[in-house]
């Protein structure tokens, strides 16, 4: 059977990735639907190449522009509501998540509601409203596949373990800075933070990736996706990027997931779940590997990845504020002069200031209300 699909966020890395993997794979994907917030002109290229039932973008104004240019039979939805409007519909079975930041929060939970299958691409709305997505999608039979390479890894090595668990171990390249002396990092240019040496990605995940902030958003994640405490969770530097990630069992065994570094790879798992399609991907050669390294993150020189896992122990509304800090934060320092290693100082700010609210269950209310205080507090800072 046909499983019919919306790409929210399709002209983004996973986006792009997503629909070539579609593209290879054509008779069991149907795309209904697609998002972008400002990007038409890549949006109206992919509405002429898959003829999706429905497109949506960021407003009104965009979603005048685009019509020129897409198929007759398409119909232009925009904002908020219009991405609610896709995971809606009756005739989507699968929902690919991958706008990035916590915009996606509520097409999730809709999506949730609607009883879609998730391939989730998006860190930061579980991140923020784990408990809360989680609890609704148990209540609505809802599996979340992550598509992330770490969690993907970690999903895989699961099945069928996961009453068995005893550790997770998180694997991450070490990013742009690895073997950059922290003393040079107030004098780094963007460039030299954007420029990752295993994975093509948007500015925002590669600015995340310099920080460490990445892993210690993918600690959250896998506390809630998982239902594991984070402090069983932990963080190695695998320079190689061959091992995705790896558990640990009660007996002491370890299972590790490898591959190339290719984000196909985890989308089209997560897209044809239980099953295995072939692929054209790149196979793994063990002989030019040579050796897979491993060792522990430096905190005082990735502070970040230190402020994540205070986040993750505390629980509440906090680990919302690290997501909403650590994305305006990025935003300020991709478009103005802001130090490199200003980063972490501000988000530590902003934490410090937040009054956690942990002692009821949570609600979507909490979690944007966070957020919006959190972003509120990050420009005010910024502009002193």
């Amino acid at each position: 059977m046909t499983q019919r699909l919306a790409v929210l966020g399709s002209t983004g890395s996973i986006g792009v990735n997503t629909l070539d993997v579609i593209t290879r794979l054509k008779d069991d994907f149907k795309v209904v639907a697609l998002s972008a917030d400002s990007n038409i002109k890549a949006l109206a290229e992919q509405a002429r190449k898959f003829h999706p039932d429905l497109i949506c973008v960021g407003n009104e104004s965009l979603a005048k522009k685009i019509k020129k240019s897409i198929p007759a039979g398409t119909r232009v939805l925009f904002g908020l509501d219009g991405l609610k409007e896709i995971v809606s519909t009756q005739d989507i079975d699968t929902v690919v998540a991958a706008i990035s930041g916590t915009f996606c929060l509520i097409p999730l939970v809709e999506a949730v509601k609607h009883r879609k299958k998730i391939a989730l691409a998006n860190k930061e709305a579980l991140v923020s409203a784990g408990p809360i997505i989680m609890k609704l999608a148990k209540a609505n039979g809802v599996r979340i596949i992550p598509i992330d390479s770490e969690h993907s890894a970690i999903f895989q090595c699961l099945e069928g373990r996961a009453g068995s668990l005893s550790k997770i171990y998180l694997t991450g390249s070490g990013g742009p800075l690895l073997n950059v002396d922290r003393n040079k990092f107030s004098k780094l240019s963007k460039k030299d933070v954007l420029n990752h040496p295993k994975w093509k990605m948007g500015k925002k995940i590669s600015v995340d990736s310099a920080t460490m902030m990445n892993k210690g958003l993918e600690i959250i994640e896998a506390k809630y996706l998982f239902g594991v405490d984070d402090k069983y969770i932990e963080v190695l530097i695998h320079p190689e990027a061959v091992i995705h990630s790896m558990i640990e069992l009660t007996d002491g065994s370890v299972f590790a997931q490898l591959g190339v570094p290719d984000m196909r790879l985890p989308i089209q798992y997560a897209l044809t779940f239980p099953l295995r399609a072939g692929s054209a991907i790149e196979r793994l050669d063990f002989t030019k590997i040579g050796k897979l390294a491993f060792f522990k993150p430096d905190l005082q020189k990735f502070p970040c990845l230190a402020l994540a896992r205070h986040a993750a122990s505390a629980g509440g509304t906090a680990p919302g504020v690290l997501c909403a800090s650590d994305e305006e934060v990025v935003k300020s320092y991709l478009e103005g002069d802001m130090k490199f290693t200003d980063i972490p100082k501000i988000i530590e700010k902003v934490l410090s200031r937040h009054k956690n609210i942990t002692e009821r269950e949570l609600t979507i209310y909490d979690i944007l209300e966070a957020d919006r205080w959190a972003r509120e507090e990050v420009r005010s800072i910024c502009c002193h």
